[in-house]
Order: structure tokens, then C-alpha cells, then sequence
């Protein structure tokens, strides 16, 4: 998938554009004036080209009236910059521990390089985007995350502590609702405060579905590096229900990584968020795919 290519549309002929416009125009009339809340992450962003084309997808969104709300990862950035600065890692169940070094490294890449880097491609795609991090107007207040682990052999539950990890406590969603009266495209870096002013690092995937839920968005969108969830002959499914979704990783079906994703989604439906899409970040103009298109190209996970 990563050597997939565009389709050139200057060398389409007149009716095929015609025919991609058409079908696209019921939903942009659908979706103007709705919210999206898209997380941009995996492959997608260490690809300059793939970056350029998300860049110009979220400008066009924006053009055709819908509202979207961009929250951004980047792990491997992360990771890169604490390997130069010899600062060693340690994680549990994916979660990176989070000390008070690292925890400045995370807010220097997040909220620094990697968030500016995609300002400014959305900026030269003829958008109007703004940075933040979760810290900005207390746009997001989070309380520090647990994780417990029962001992193999004293069979007792002990709390892991993962330092600075954070997970979302409030969302002040007015401070993006401005956002959506207006021209600019807001872009967030998934830290966070705390009741002591101290810095959260949040999962990306985790922000963006407290956002999403907070303000009530029509779709959630988490680019990932696989095509969605696949069932047991490794065939997409198209479309779950939150019950769906619960049985699939009791019977093991939906496992790993994917957990996560899965539970971000169905907590976010479950807050009123009408349907949020696991979707494969890898493929060019992914989201336009599944916004605009009748079968969509990733997984829907809907309420019920």
C-alpha cells in the first residue's frame, strides 16, 4: 500500500471528473457545517507527498464547508529525538513512560517541530491553521493514567507508574467552536495540563476522541497504517456496531494494537459522536475516500 500512487486527475477526461464531482457533491451538502475530528498519524507522516496531499484534502474540507479539527501523533519523532539525546525509553502496554526530561522532549516535538511542520503545510495548501497543544486556553485538563498488572507469582495487583502520561479529564470545547465560525483550521498537539499546571503526554488516538466527544463531532477519523479492522480471513469489515465491536475483541478477532483504537472509537460514539472510521492513512486522499465517496474506505464504528 505504501507505494500506492495518486491519480494523476489532469490526465482523466472530461466525463470522469464530471462523474467524481457528482458523486461527491451529496455529501458535501450532507457534511457543510459538521464537524470532523481527523488524528493524523502513523506512515502518513513521515511521507512528505502523503503529508502535501492530507494537507490540501484538510484545505478542501474546510472550502466545501465542513469543520475540521486536526490532532496529530508522533511517536517515532519522539523516539528519534531522545535516541540523539541518548534519554533511553521504557514502555508498558505501548504507553511510553513519561518522566519530567522526557516529558519536556514530548512538548518540544509535539507542540514545537511536528505540529508547526503541519501548520505550515496546511498554510501552503491555501488554509488558514492554527497550533495549539492541549495546554493552550486549557483546551484539554488531564489527570495522570494508571495502568495496574497482577504479579505472576504473588498474584497481587500492583500500580505501574507511567510518570507524566495523562489522560483527558475536560475538553473546553468553546475555544474550538470559535475556531468553527471562522476561517482557520485548528491543529493540536495531544499534550495536556494538569491541576498543578504540570504537562501531560496523551495518546493521540485518546485526544482525539475526547474532542470528538466533546464537541459532538459528526465523524471521527483515526489514520492509521492498516486498512481498518479485518476480520479473521483478513477481510475488512466495513461497518461495526459498538456491540459488534465488544464481541470481536472478547473473541479475539480484534487484538493488539487495534484494542485501543477500537475502545477510542466506541467510548467516542457513546459521547454522541455519530460514527468514528478507522481508516488507512497510507493511501492518498484517504479521508476525501471516505467522506465523500458511498462505500468508504475504512471501518465505521457506529452506536448500537
Amino acid at each position: 500500500m505504501t507505494d500506492q500512487k495518486p491519480v494523476d486527475i489532469a490526465s482523466l477526461d472530461w466525463p470522469t471528473k464530471a462523474n467524481i464531482l457528482s458523486e461527491a457533491l451529496p455529501f458535501m451538502r450532507r457534511f457543510a457545517g459538521k464537524t470532523f475530528v481527523i488524528k493524523y498519524g502513523g506512515h502518513a507522516m513521515g511521507d512528505d507527498h502523503l503529508a502535501d496531499l492530507f494537507a490540501r484534502d484538510v484545505v478542501l474540507l474546510k472550502q466545501v464547508g465542513i469543520n475540521p479539527v486536526i490532532v496529530h501523533g508522533g511517536g517515532p519523532q519522539i523516539g528519534k529525538m531522545l535516541e540523539r539525546l541518548k534519554i533511553q525509553s521504557q514502555f508498558i502496554d505501548g504507553l511510553r513512560i513519561t518522566d519530567e526530561a522526557t516529558v519536556e522532549i514530548v512538548e518540544m516535538v509535539l507542540a514545537g517541530s511536528i505540529n508547526k511542520h503541519l501548520v505550515g503545510a496546511i498554510n501552503r495548501a491555501g488554509g488558514l491553521a492554527v497550533g495549539l497543544s492541549g495546554k493552550d486556553a486549557n483546551l484539554i485538563t488531564a489527570r495522570r493514567l494508571t495502568r495496574t498488572k497482577v504479579d505472576p507469582d504473588s498474584h497481587i495487583e500492583k500500580v505501574l507508574d507511567l510518570g507524566f502520561v495523562g489522560e483527558p479529564e475536560t475538553v473546553n470545547a468553546k475555544v474550538l467552536e470559535v475556531f468553527a465560525q471562522s476561517d482557520i483550521i485548528p491543529v493540536i498537539a495531544p499534550t495536556a495540563i494538569g491541576s498543578k499546571g504540570e504537562t501531560f503526554n496523551i495518546n493521540a488516538d485518546t485526544a482525539a476522541g475526547a474532542i470528538a466527544g466533546a464537541l459532538g463531532a459528526t465523524r471521527l477519523l483515526l489514520l492509521t497504517d492498516v486498512a481498518g479492522v479485518l476480520d479473521k480471513s483478513k477481510t475488512l469489515l466495513k461497518e461495526l456496531s459498538t456491540e459488534d465491536s465488544r464481541r470481536l475483541i472478547a473473541d479475539g478477532t480484534i487484538s493488539g494494537g487495534m484494542i485501543p483504537k477500537i475502545e477510542t472509537c466506541v467510548s467516542a460514539v457513546m459521547q454522541g459522536v455519530e460514527g468514528a472510521v478507522i481508516l488507512d492513512g497510507r493511501v492518498p486522499h484517504a479521508i476525501l475516500l471516505e467522506i465523500f465517496t458511498s462505500g468508504g474506505v475504512g471501518t465505521l464504528v457506529r452506536r448500537g
